[in-house]
C-alpha cells in the first residue's frame, strides 16, 4: 500500500535570537517589591505593578557576594548571602551543610532567568491558609508559626529544551460500515415480532507513514532537591517572560546549582516528547479507529537553556518524616502535604459509625412499636 506522510508545521518557540537582540544589556535594577528587573522608562513594575521613582544603575557581580553551599544529605547546592553563618537546607531541613566553591564544579552558567513576582509575605500566607484548611484533622504540637519562618524564596534551575521529532508509524486502521439485521422476539404469549437494527461493523487495513513535530516548552528540574515528579505540582511557568539571566537578578534571594547534568535532563525530556508524539500522530490517523501503532522517532536539532525560575520552598520534619509546602514564585500556585492526625481520624470515623448505628437503633425500635 502506497505510504502516506502526514506533516504537522512547528509549533511556536520562544526566539532566542530576538531574546538576545533584546536583553543582551540590562537597564535599571530589580524591583524593590519583587525583584524583577526595570527598565529604565518604566513607571511600574510589569510583574507586580509597583511603581518606580528613579533609574539606578546596574549592580555589578562580584565573586564574594554569595556564599555557597552543599546539603551532605540530599545534594542540593545553593548560593546564599555571605553574611549568613548558620545554614539549614530548605529541600530536606537538614543542617549537614558544607562550603564549597563554585569554581570547582566547572557548570555552565544559567542563560535566563524569572524573577519573582510573588513576595514573601504572600508566600506566608498562602501557606498558613494551605496549613489551616482542615486543620481539625492537623496534629495538635504542629507548630505552624516556627514552621512558616523557614520559608525560603529559592530560585531553581530548569532545563528547557526544544527539538525535531521525526516518526515513522504503522498501524490498522478501522473504518466503520453499518449493516441491517432482521431479528424476531417472543412475547409471553408465544407471539412473535419481526424488527430490524442497524449494526455497526469495522472494516480493517494496515497503513504506515511518516510524521515530525517541533517540540519545545517542557521544563525539566535541574534539582535533586526537588524531583521532577513535584516539579510538576506547580507548573506551569510563563516562559514569554523569561529574561537574559544577569547576576543582580539574585540580589536578596537563595540560588541553586544544578544537580542534575544537561544529559540527565534530556533523557527525562525526550520520553516526554516522544509520549507527545505518539499522542500526535494518532489524533492525526486517518479512519473511525486505529489498533496496533507503532511509532518509531529519531529527534534533531536539539537545542537547551539553563533557566532559574523562582519557588518558593518550605520543608520542615515533624515525627521524623519530611514535608514540603511549594510556592511558584511566579504565578502563586501552590503544592503540599501536611501531616495528618491518625487518632483524630480515628476519633471522627469512631464518631460517625456510633451516630449511624444510633439511627438504625431508633429505626428499628420505631418500626417495632408502629
Amino acid at each position: 500500500m502506497a505510504e502516506t506522510e502526514f506533516i504537522d508545521p512547528p509549533a511556536a518557540a520562544y526566539d532566542e535570537a530576538a531574546i538576545d537582540q533584546e536583553y543582551a544589556t540590562p537597564h535599571g535594577q530589580p524591583c524593590e517589591a519583587c525583584g524583577c528587573p526595570i527598565e529604565g522608562h518604566d513607571k511600574f513594575c510589569p510583574a507586580c505593578g509597583a511603581s518606580q521613582v528613579v533609574e539606578a544603575t546596574v549592580v555589578v557581580d562580584e565573586p564574594n557576594l554569595q556564599k555557597f553551599f552543599r546539603c551532605d544529605n540530599c545534594g542540593s547546592e545553593v548560593a546564599t548571602d555571605p553574611e549568613q553563618r548558620s545554614y539549614v537546607c530548605p529541600f530536606c531541613d537538614s543542617t549537614y551543610v558544607v562550603e564549597f566553591s563554585p569554581e570547582q564544579t566547572d557548570r555552565q552558567s544559567p542563560e535566563f532567568i524569572i524573577g519573582f513576582a510573588v513576595t514573601s509575605d504572600q508566600a506566608q500566607e498562602k501557606f498558613r491558609t494551605w496549613i489551616a484548611d482542615n486543620g481539625w484533622f492537623r496534629p495538635g504540637d504542629l507548630r505552624t508559626a516556627a514552621i512558616a519562618d523557614k520559608q525560603k524564596g529559592v530560585y531553581l534551575p530548569f532545563w528547557s529544551f526544544s527539538m525535531l521529532a521525526q516518526s515513522r508509524w504503522s498501524a490498522r486502521i478501522g473504518e466503520y460500515w453499518y449493516r441491517t439485521e432482521t431479528y424476531t422476539t417472543t412475547d409471553s404469549k408465544g407471539n412473535t415480532t419481526t424488527h430490524t437494527r442497524q449494526v455497526r461493523e469495522t472494516e480493517w487495513w494496515p497503513l504506515n507513514g511518516k510524521h515530525h513535530h517541533y517540540y519545545a516548552g517542557f521544563l525539566v528540574s535541574g534539582s535533586r532537591g526537588l524531583p521532577q515528579s513535584q516539579a510538576e505540582r506547580i507548573k506551569p511557568f510563563n516562559l514569554p517572560a523569561l529574561r537574559r539571566y544577569e547576576p543582580y537578578f539574585l540580589a536578596g534571594w537563595l540560588a541553586e546549582e544544578y544537580s542534575i547534568a544537561r544529559d540527565q535532563a534530556l533523557q527525562l525530556c525526550q520520553q516526554e516528547f516522544y509520549l507527545r508524539e505518539q499522542r500526535n500522530v494518532a489524533t492525526f490517523l486517518p479512519g473511525d479507529t486505529h489498533s496496533g501503532l507503532q511509532v518509531s522517532s529519531n529527534f534533531s536539532n536539539v537545542n537547551s537553556d539553563l533557566c532559574l525560575l523562582p519557588v518558593y520552598v518550605l520543608s520542615y520534619r515533624y515525627q521524623k518524616k519530611l514535608y514540603r509546602f511549594l510556592v511558584n514564585g511566579q504565578t502563586g500556585k501552590i503544592a503540599g502535604d501536611k501531616p495528618l492526625s491518625w487518632k483524630r481520624i480515628a476519633a471522627m470515623v469512631v464518631g460517625v459509625l456510633i451516630v449511624i448505628g444510633i439511627v438504625v437503633l431508633i429505626g428499628v425500635v420505631v418500626s417495632q412499636h408502629g
